[in-house]
């Protein structure tokens, strides 16, 4: 069931600027985190708060149609905004290429975290440092096809 409402961009311009043009190209543009080359995808969910439509970019975790979604702002002490709302409605879409696609998420713990982690390290180093200067377990969730 797609996600429908009044869409609110992303506070910062960046973002916002990202998941227009990957969304206005189909996935072809705007398709990595900045000049990393790392692939993102776009994530798009309710606010819990605002009951607006949200949307961000996160790196391109996935493994057998499934993605995770790391709750790390940049090994920040506390959990992005985004992450409350998945945790108050579970339901999202996520667009890798050109449609975006329904998803349920849910967090992960103990054995199938360890292994999501490793892969969301895998693609994206930095996710390491991160977890040693937050401070708190960092959470990951994962996306599957609804």
């Amino acid at each position: 069931m797609p996600i429908t409402g009044e869409y609110e961009p992303n506070t910062w311009s960046w973002v916002a600027d990202q998941v227009a043009e990957y969304e206005a190209s189909g996935g072809e543009r705007a398709n990595t985190l900045r000049d990393t080359g790392i692939p993102i995808i776009v994530v798009t969910m309710m606010g819990a708060k605002s009951g607006k439509v949200r949307k961000i970019c996160l790196m391109r975790v996935e493994h057998d149609g499934e993605y995770a979604l790391v709750a790390s702002k940049g090994g920040d002490p506390r959990n992005p905004a985004w992450y409350e709302n998945l945790v108050a409605d579970p339901h999202i879409m996520i667009q890798d290429g050109p449609e975006p696609y329904d998803f349920t998420v849910r967090e992960v713990s103990g054995e199938e975290r360890d292994i999501w982690w490793e892969r969301s390290v895998a693609v994206y180093p930095p996710y390491a440092e991160y977890a040693q200067k937050a401070g708190r377990l960092i959470p990951v969730l994962v996306a599957t096809r609804s």
